[in-house]
């Protein structure tokens, strides 16, 4: 445990000197890891599957904040919809254009869970975003999180029927419309898992905030369980089997995520509690003190041992 808590100091102080360079490199990784998966799972606009494309938008988004960066892949995703069926790009613009108007006007910095919904699906290990989200952000934070979610089904729901999509008979434009509606709200399976995050992520929201010891480890325990309850039950009553090897490591991938943000952000030694109470001319207060772990990074001095004085004498004793 102490290698780890000198490890953290050490990137603090790392971070503390090049947060600059750290922030824009991580923007970089996660802008291009989405443009490229968007291009890998419903890249159909030849202009944008060229290689170089996702490098300059990622390169640009490095330095853009995550609005700005959520912004542009929509852009990038609609584009792409839209040279597959112009109905399903017109009603995801509508339900982004209903987030953009319901939500990021009042708490446009998490932009990023919009972003990074999608691409956890994509890399197998959803399950971790309820929990950071209700960690780190609000109960407001399962708009974007919800939003997200549906992004990857509609994403997924192309990915699989691009042939149907655009060789499809011809019908008439008001119902494609009403296809591509019932695709958003009809699909079981989306709408299980955003229940199950909604309610993992207001669970570990309500349960962290708390004062007993150990609250943190509490709200990620009983927020995982009630995540993995309601995707189970959600899956027995719509009939969908579920991958139960994917869904344990994804699981474990994501307990071990949340176990180093927690790290890094609540690291807290709880044998050190202090209770303390003071009062003012209006109240009294009670006030639980819980110290962080702080630790100093070993300060490690070589000194260099001369051998000259035994030289020295050894060439007295030979004369």
């Amino acid at each position: 445990m102490m290698g780890l808590l000198i490890f953290r100091e050490r990137l603090k102080n790392f971070y503390g000197k090049y947060d600059i360079y750290v922030i824009a490199v991580l923007k970089f990784i996660l802008s291009f890891l989405i443009f490229y998966l968007l291009n890998q799972n419903i890249g159909s606009m030849p202009l944008l599957k060229n290689p170089v494309v996702p490098l300059v938008l990622a390169l640009v988004c490095s330095f853009m904040p995550y609005g700005i960066t959520a912004v542009i892949a929509s852009v990038f995703m609609l584009m792409h919809l839209f040279s597959i069926s112009a109905e399903i790009a017109v009603v995801t613009a509508i339900v982004l254009f209903l987030v953009g108007i319901l939500y990021y006007g009042q708490q446009p910095g998490d932009s990023v869970l919009l972003l990074v919904t999608p691409l956890m699906f994509a890399l197998k290990i959803p399950y971790v975003v309820p929990l950071v989200a209700g960690l780190a952000c609000g109960v407001s934070a399962v708009i974007p999180v919800s939003c997200g979610i549906c992004i990857y089904y509609v994403l997924l729901y192309v990915k699989q029927n691009t042939g149907l999509l655009t060789n499809g008979a011809q019908a008439e434009a008001l119902q494609k419309y009403s296809q591509a509606v019932s695709i958003v709200i009809n699909n079981k399976q989306m709408l299980v898992m955003i229940t199950a995050f909604a309610c993992s992520l207001v669970i570990v929201w309500v349960l962290h905030r708390m004062s007993f010891n150990y609250s943190w480890m509490a709200a990620v325990i009983m927020g995982m369980i009630a995540q993995v309850t309601v995707i189970f039950l959600g899956s027995m009553k719509i009939h969908v089997s579920l991958k139960i090897g994917e869904l344990i490591l994804g699981i474990l991938a994501s307990l071990l995520i949340v176990a180093v943000y927690q790290l890094f952000v609540f690291a807290v030694d709880y044998s050190r509690v202090e209770y303390v109470q003071y009062e003012d001319d209006e109240y009294y207060y009670y006030v639980k003190a819980v110290p962080k772990m702080m630790v100093t990074e070993p300060d490690v001095q070589v000194h260099k041992i001369s051998s000259v004085k035994g030289n020295s004498r050894g060439s007295r004793e030979k004369s």
